[in-house]
């Protein structure tokens, strides 16, 4: 079945983003310029044919130590967290200039969808939405900026790693066969790590030198030093300023190296040092969950009616419209026909079917809207980050996962596994390629 234009086209890791946690940010990197004397500026680092400022440097700086802070993670010393905010600002720009050179662009339109979508997940209209950040003392033009850098760099990470990942078709038949998924589906580890990351074709000494950091931050683990704070301090991986917090994942999605001291560790424990092609890693285990047989799961056989919203369609335009084919379908209305006829989608040509439904297939608007349906039920007019829904469900049935299926995951369990020692390569090669001058001890 080919996924209709409402499902989820971007990684979790984008949601992440895009989601309601925006709010939560420090309102400091977008506040408007406040009546006071000015900071003396200066150029702290040169990327390329562009400069960071010691002001830019210290907006970013204030908005991670108000996140540190939320987290309750221990502040690490300020010209530690400096340096470390530099060389994660050296890295967004250099993915940025990639981004301007190769072409890659978000236009206002892709922009606004976007922040329509993170209005919506605050539960909040896009006028609402501005309200809020402007009672915050958020600008609401830097901010709009700073979702078109984040949203760039995720296409960036999109086409030229994700994408560029392949999984033969005989790495998923040894998935399948072998015990590892049965163990990965059901088990689930939350980690946080250090990287430390080497440079292309590092010396022999430059290796030396990364071993003798990275030996000295575990020395420090182990005589009970917070590993969110250290990890703020010296990770050179990109989430290194949430503690290294990698989430929870199935030991089948996550790097081999990881999984293999995942089962090894204890909760609270921290591994020995690890050996990639990347660097060096320290991995910790927050802790474990799972390990129940896998479940049958239920499918949803679901149709529906999408109206969009954009410049000619107003949300109430679009939703009083659906109020209007709602009641025709309540008077014995054809659905198939009324889908063929108005829905904005990719299925009216099957009068609006979008097959059997798994769950996790659809935006959470959706399914939730499907959930509470029974089945032959039609719902109200429901609002998602596409427009609104007429959603009615047919029927249910509780079942195995098929064969399909099952190699479709075992791809996407690869797929992610192969993922973030990718993405740390290209990153590695794209810092060495750019022009990158430090001057931050300059005065």
């Amino acid at each position: 079945m080919n996924a209709p234009r409402h499902f989820r086209p971007l990684r979790a890791f984008l949601a992440a983003v895009l989601g309601a946690a925006v709010l939560c940010q420090a309102p400091t990197a977008f506040a408007a310029p406040r009546a006071e004397p000015a900071m003396a500026d200066r150029i702290v680092a040169v990327v390329n044919d562009e400069v960071i400022t010691l002001n830019e440097l210290r907006a970013r700086l204030d908005s991670a130590q108000g996140q540190l802070r939320r987290q309750g993670t221990p502040l690490p010393p300020q010209e530690v967290l400096l340096r470390q905010m530099l060389e994660r600002m050296v890295m967004d720009r250099i993915q940025l200039q990639y981004a301007r050179d190769t072409g890659l662009r978000i236009d206002d339109a892709q922009l606004d969808q976007a922040l329509q979508r993170i209005a919506a997940n605050n539960r909040m209209s896009l006028a609402q939405f501005r309200e809020t950040l402007a009672r915050d003392g958020i600008a609401f033009a830097r901010f709009r900026e700073e979702i078109r850098e984040e949203i760039t760099i995720a296409r960036v990470r999109e086409r030229e790693v994700e994408n560029k990942i392949a999984v033969s078709e005989g790495e998923i038949d040894n998935y399948l066969a072998g015990d590892a998924s049965q163990r990965g589906q059901t088990e689930e580890f939350r980690l946080a790590h250090i990287l430390f990351r080497s440079p292309e074709a590092a010396s022999p000494e430059q290796i030396q030198r990364l071993k003798a950091r990275a030996e000295q931050v575990l020395e420090r683990l182990k005589k009970g030093e917070d590993f969110a704070q250290l990890a703020a301090a010296y990770s050179d991986a990109p989430d290194g300023l949430t503690g290294g917090d990698l989430g929870w994942r199935a030991l089948d999605r996550m790097p081999a190296i990881f999984a293999e001291s995942a089962t090894q560790l204890k909760a609270g424990e921290t591994s020995a040092l690890l050996r990639s092609s990347n660097g060096f890693h320290l991995v910790k285990l927050v802790a474990r969950r799972g390990g129940a047989e896998v479940p049958a799961v239920q499918q949803t056989r679901v149709r529906h009616i999408l109206i969009k919203v954009n410049e000619v369609v107003s949300e109430s335009e679009a939703r009083h419209k659906l109020e209007g084919l709602r009641e025709r379908l309540l008077n014995g209305g054809n659905f198939a026909e009324l889908a063929r006829l108005y829905s904005q989608d990719g299925s009216a040509p099957k009068g609006g079917d979008l097959g059997w439904i798994y769950p996790g297939d659809t935006v959470p608007e959706f399914e939730r809207a499907m959930n509470e349906l029974a089945p032959g039920q039609l719902s109200q007019p429901v609002q998602s980050p596409f427009g609104f829904h007429l959603i009615e469900v047919q029927e249910r049935r509780v079942q195995d996962v098929s064969s399909d299926r099952q190699r479709m995951a075992a791809r996407q369990a690869l797929r992610e596994r192969k993922f973030d020692e990718a993405y740390q390569d290209w990153l590695r090669q794209a810092r060495d390629r750019a022009y990158v001058e430090l001057r931050l001890e300059e005065r």
